[in-house]
């Protein structure tokens, strides 16, 4: 049975599709066989891992026009494939409002195919709408960028409260997979000052990994690839690959547990 791991904060520009991309495509490339779902209606994760062509999307199966398996596409990266967005999705927002269990729908369409994958990783939109709603109560636990700048931790106790209203009404099990800073510049002070504080005060939650300011990170998009494709030994890709070994090793130790 896979596990579901959400990407999510509600501010933008903290790296969170940046995770979602690169993360599952190091768990890939770790021979996992791994499903990204763009929960996103700006799609980046879609055309960032050079998806053009979407006949079918996140849209319709949270409508559940179709089932997932049909909206399933491969990527050029090994043991990946996804379920990419479109902007249509903006639409999913005001549709689902009427409808019964609309908190559940994402929920109820990855029954079918949890046991097909190792992960599955739902890379959610930057707010705290329904459809993020949907991620998080469809998800075993949630990874939360952090942005290694001023205003970090801003917001981040308006989204701890989110997730546990939906543990409360919608999700019990729904776990903090854990905090991963990101943008990190060590010539600068202030970069310094947000990892020891999130340290401080978080010390339980947060990544050991650290994801660097890198320039190949930002160009890999463009290019419509994973910067596991895009450049192998950049940084960039190295620290992805060992927060994917992280989360590989700290799921071990969660099953030896139960």
């Amino acid at each position: 049975m896979g596990k579901v791991i959400g990407i999510a904060n509600q501010k933008g520009g903290v790296g969170k599709t940046t995770t979602a991309v690169n993360l599952a495509a190091a768990l890939g490339v770790l021979e996992k066989k791994v499903l990204l779902i763009d929960a996103d209606p700006q799609a980046n994760a879609t055309s960032g891992l050079g998806v053009e062509q979407v006949p079918a999307s996140t849209y319709h199966v949270l409508e559940h026009s179709i089932l997932i398996q049909e909206a399933i596409q491969p990527t050029q990266t090994p043991y990946l494939d996804i379920v990419p967005s479109h902007i249509d999705l903006v639409a999913a927002e005001i549709e689902l409002v009427d409808k019964e269990n609309r908190e559940f729908m994402l929920k109820t369409a990855l029954q079918d195919i949890k046991q097909e994958y190792d992960f599955i990783i739902i890379d959610c939109a930057p707010s705290l709408g329904l459809i993020t709603i949907n991620a998080l109560t469809a998800a075993d636990s949630v990874i939360i960028p952090i942005q290694c700048e001023y205003y970090a931790l801003e917001g981040l106790g308006k989204l701890l409260n989110t997730i546990k209203n939906v543990q409360k009404a919608y999700n019990p099990n729904l776990d903090i997979e854990g905090l991963l800073l990101t943008m990190f510049d060590s010539r600068l002070r202030l970069s310094n000052q947000v990892v020891d504080e999130v340290n401080t005060h978080f010390p339980e939650m947060v990544f050991e990994t650290v994801i660097s300011r890198n320039v190949r990170l930002s160009e890999a998009p463009s290019f419509g690839e994973s910067i596991l494709n895009y450049d192998a030994e950049s940084k960039g890709a190295i620290q992805y690959l060992q927060l994917a070994e992280e989360v590989l090793i700290k799921n071990k130790a969660l099953q030896k547990s139960k």
